[in-house]
C-alpha cells in the first residue's frame, strides 16, 4: 500500500495527514493508528506543551488553531489528506460552561476553510459528527436524516457543510462517533459518571434504564479514521459504532458493582438535579448501526465493549 503524507491539525485535523487536537482523547489514538501505519503525520499544536507532545510522539508540528483559519488554510494545502477531528464528540472536554453554539460555529468554518483548501485537488477529507444528530428511539442507520430537533443539532450545519464539498472534487467523508467513546486515557462522561455515583453513594438510571446508548471502543474508532482516510468513500456517512444498544441501566449496574453502592431507579425529575448538565444524555435512546460502514471499510471492531471494558478498566486506581 502506497503511504500517503499526512498532517493533523489542532485537536483533531489530520493532513499529509493534518490532524487538530492530535493530543486530545480522539486526535491522539488517531494518530497513533496513523503512525502505526507508516503515514507521516503533522499536527496542529496550539501551545507549546501540545507542540512538544506531538514532537515526543514523532508528528511533524504546524502552529495554530481551530479559529486561525489561515493556518488551517495553509495546512490543508500541503497535505494529501485531512482528518478533521476537533469538535468534542466524545464528551470528553465539556461541562456546564460549554458554548455549543459558538462551538458549533467554529467546527463548521474549520470545515469549510478545510474543504476550499482541497477543493477540485480529488484529495481525502475525513471529518467527525455523531450518531446523537439522528432521531431518537430507533436503530439510526447511516443513510437516516439528520434530524433537527435531536439533541446534536447544532452539528447539522457543520456536517452538511463538509458533505457539500462531495461534488467540488474532494473525497469527504464523515465518521459518526456514538454517545461513548470509551478507552484508556477517558476523562469524560464515564469517569463523570463514576465520580457522581461516588460522591452521592448511589450509581442511578432513569426510569426503567432501557434507554439505549451505542458505544465503541477509541482504539476500534481510530482504526476507523485511517480506513475513511486511506479507502475515501467520498459523500459517505459513516457510524464508528462497536455495539448497538447498551441499555443504560446496565452502565449503571457495572458503576455500581465496582464501587460497592446501590444501584437506583430515578425519575426524569429527580435526573436533572442529580446528572445536572450530563442529564440530557444520560436520558438518550440513542441506538445506532454500523452495518453499512463494516461492509464498505472492512472495519471489523475487535476490542472490549463498554461494560466489560468499565469493569475491568475503570476502577484500577479505586
Amino acid at each position: 500500500m502506497q503511504q500517503l503524507n499526512y498532517s493533523t491539525a489542532l485537536g483533531g485535523l489530520y493532513y499529509a495527514c493534518f490532524c487538530y487536537r492530535t493530543t486530545g482523547f480522539i486526535g491522539s489514538a488517531v494518530v497513533r493508528e496513523l503512525l502505526g501505519a507508516g503515514h507521516h503525520v503533522v499536527g496542529l499544536a496550539r501551545s507549546d506543551k501540545s507542540a512538544e507532545a506531538l514532537t515526543a510522539a514523532g508528528v511533524e508540528v504546524h502552529r495554530g488553531n481551530l479559529h486561525d483559519l489561515d493556518s488551517l488554510k495553509a495546512g490543508a494545502e500541503a497535505s494529501e489528506g485531512v482528518i478533521h477531528t476537533a469538535f468534542n464528540t466524545d464528551f470528553n472536554n465539556f461541562d456546564e460552561t460549554t458554548n455549543f453554539i459558538d462551538t458549533a460555529e467554529a467546527d463548521r468554518r474549520a470545515i469549510e476553510t478545510l474543504g476550499e483548501a482541497l477543493a477540485g485537488t480529488n484529495r481525502p477529507l475525513v471529518v467527525t459528527s455523531g450518531t446523537a444528530l439522528l432521531r431518537p428511539g430507533r436503530l439510526a442507520m447511516e443513510e437516516d436524516p439528520m434530524d433537527s430537533q435531536s439533541f446534536a443539532a447544532l452539528r447539522i450545519p457543520s456536517e452538511e457543510t463538509a458533505l457539500s464539498f462531495a461534488q467540488r472534487g474532494v473525497r469527504v467523508s464523515v465518521v459518526r462517533p456514538p454517545l461513548s467513546v470509551h478507552g484508556k486515557g477517558d476523562h469524560g462522561f464515564i469517569p463523570a459518571l463514576i465520580n457522581l455515583a461516588q460522591t452521592r453513594g448511589f450509581s442511578a438510571y432513569v426510569g426503567k434504564g432501557s434507554n439505549r446508548w451505542s458505544a465503541v471502543h477509541l482504539l476500534d474508532l481510530a482504526h476507523l479514521f485511517r480506513l475513511a482516510l486511506e479507502k475515501d468513500p467520498a459523500g459517505a456517512r459513516l457510524h464508528g459504532v462497536g455495539e448497538e444498544a447498551i441499555p443504560f441501566q446496565n452502565i449503571a449496574n457495572v458503576i455500581g458493582q465496582r464501587l460497592e453502592v446501590p444501584v437506583k431507579a430515578i425519575s426524569s425529575e429527580e435526573a436533572d438535579e442529580h446528572f445536572g448538565f450530563l442529564a440530557a444524555m444520560v436520558k438518550m435512546d440513542n441506538p445506532a448501526s454500523s452495518t453499512w460502514t463494516q461492509e464498505q471499510l472492512g472495519w471489523s471492531p475487535v476490542q472490549p465493549g463498554l461494560i466489560a471494558d468499565i469493569d475491568q478498566n475503570y476502577f484500577t486506581n479505586s
